[in-house]
């Protein structure tokens, strides 16, 4: 019997393989949100070392939706990159400066994208 980590990843492996293109995009949003939950809360305690791996990871995950956007085919593509490009700042500010108000803002603004894009994936699913 696999130990409780190996069923998680099995268990997220599965359901990375098996998910349709919106469904990654909302797992991908997931993660910035915890990530930049545990950097905010990482913050308020003092802890530099742990605020600075997890607001890293969420920075990484906005520069993956920075980089795959396809600005051109998409009519708000625009406006959505340049507000990827605010997240990034948040959270370089909050990493570099410990800037817990722009952590909050991190936090606020990856929920808002990643409800927003669920919403979407919700829509899309229920009229197809």
């Amino acid at each position: 019997m696999g130990s409780a980590r190996d069923i998680r990843s099995a268990y997220t492996s599965n359901a990375v393989a098996t998910a349709g293109p919106a469904q990654l995009l909302v797992m991908l949003l997931d993660r910035l949100v915890l990530d930049a939950e545990r950097g905010q809360t990482a913050l308020a305690a003092s802890n530099a070392e742990e605020a600075n791996r997890q607001l890293q990871h969420a920075q990484a995950i906005v520069t993956e939706l920075q980089s795959t956007l396809e600005v051109d085919g998409m009519p708000a593509g625009r406006e959505l990159l340049a507000l990827y490009d605010y997240l990034q700042r948040q959270l370089i500010k909050a990493n570099v400066a410990r800037d817990q108000v722009a952590a909050a803002e991190a936090v606020k603004l990856s929920r808002e994208l990643r409800d927003t894009w669920r919403q979407a994936a919700l829509l899309a699913a229920a009229s197809a």
